[in-house]
């Protein structure tokens, strides 16, 4: 299985000026778009909707704060209006982030992944059944 990564931007709404441009993998393993909350203070102030539980790949918990709505634009893809979850994350060994992007955006943008490809690709119609 290959890694998909691509580049996503977050722009605060009330502060356009604070915003993210970073390399995000993605994980259809996931649901939110989700970053370590030591960036947090980079998007200027936005709104804290919820604390919750998440289960994590190696399935321990931890807490998480849902915040948002943020602007999204996920590569060549419409930007969208989206919250995303802010986790106490551990860098790497290199001291780097590793931020996911989750199925919700990616429904959103109408985006699909292409395996053989290892890229996003635009999908041709929207399922509503």
């Amino acid at each position: 299985m290959g890694r998909i990564v691509t580049q996503v931007k977050l722009t605060n709404f009330s502060d356009p000026d604070k915003s993210l441009l970073m390399s995000a993998l993605v994980d259809t393993g996931a649901a939110y778009i989700t970053l370590p909350n030591v960036w947090r203070d980079h998007l200027g102030k936005i709104e804290h909707l919820a604390d919750i539980e998440v289960e994590l790949a190696d399935q321990s918990h931890k807490r998480g704060s849902i915040c948002g709505p943020l602007r999204v634009k996920i590569g060549e893809f419409r930007p969208i209006m989206a919250e995303v979850l802010f986790l106490d994350i551990q860098p790497d060994e290199n001291g780097e982030y590793e931020p996911l992007l989750g199925y919700i955006a990616l429904e959103q943008v109408g985006a699909a992944v292409d395996m053989l490809g290892h890229r996003l690709v635009h999908v041709k119609r929207v399922d509503l059944k």
